[in-house]
């Protein structure tokens, strides 16, 4: 059976990676979170003291360090740093801050993009990111543009920083927002776009379960269940 690949694609806070888990739990398929993946090269980056900026610098961190995956009970990703987990530490605004940085790095997409193929590959899968419809799964069997106005993304985003016990100022993660699209869209290689066989869902003022119920009804009605 060719496995099914779904690929959520959209800005920073839109509610890709909640989306996408909730989807895969209500079609059982692989949820597989690659801003994680991204987030675990900028955490390494941090960890270490590496200059993100300096390619180099980062291809020799992934060389010396071992990244790996496993799937949670929660259907969420589980990343770990040579053994040891560092899920919960993903999304420390020092990550947060660097990781539009590396992940514009080819060496890093690169490699990364194999791992996220080899997944496709050899499992039915929910797939999130910026470019997962455009580079990643080019044949994607069904396509989501998934997008939410920056207050609403920067609003959500702070009650992350909440949840964390971090006190960080609403107009500070507005600019912050738009930032990250900024440098999304405008990075030479695989820049955050829209694919033109995506839907597009808004999900600013809209319930995650009607997301939710919008993509699964796309994914029936592309009769691959």
């Amino acid at each position: 059976m060719v496995p099914v690949s779904i690929a959520i694609d959209g800005p920073a806070g839109a509610g890709k990676s909640t989306v996408a888990r909730l989807v895969a739990k209500r079609l059982n398929l692989m949820y597989v979170d690659t801003g994680a993946m991204y987030r675990a090269v900028a955490y390494l980056c941090v960890k270490d003291g590496v200059d993100g900026r300096v390619e180099r610098a980062v291809r020799e961190l992934l060389d010396a360090h071992k990244i790996t995956f496993e799937q949670g009970a929660d259907n969420g990703l589980r990343v770990f740093v040579d053994g040891l987990e560092v899920t919960a530490r993903l999304r420390d605004p020092e990550v947060n801050a660097l990781v539009s940085t590396v992940a514009a790095h080819p060496a890093v997409r690169s490699r990364l993009t194999d791992w996220q193929r080899d997944f496709a590959a050899h499992h039915s899968v929910v797939m999130d990111g910026r470019d997962i419809g455009t580079v990643v799964l080019p044949n994607a069997t069904v396509k989501v543009f998934l997008t939410a106005a920056p207050e609403e993304r920067a609003r959500r985003r702070q009650q992350e920083y909440c949840q964390m016990g971090y006190e960080v100022s609403f107009e500070d993660i507005v600019k912050s927002v738009i930032e990250r699209d900024k440098k999304d869209s405008e990075r030479a290689l695989a820049p955050l776009r829209e694919a033109e066989d995506a839907v597009r869902i808004d999900s600013t003022d809209k319930p995650i379960e009607h997301v939710v119920n919008e993509i699964v009804q796309l994914v029936e009605n592309a009769h691959v269940r």
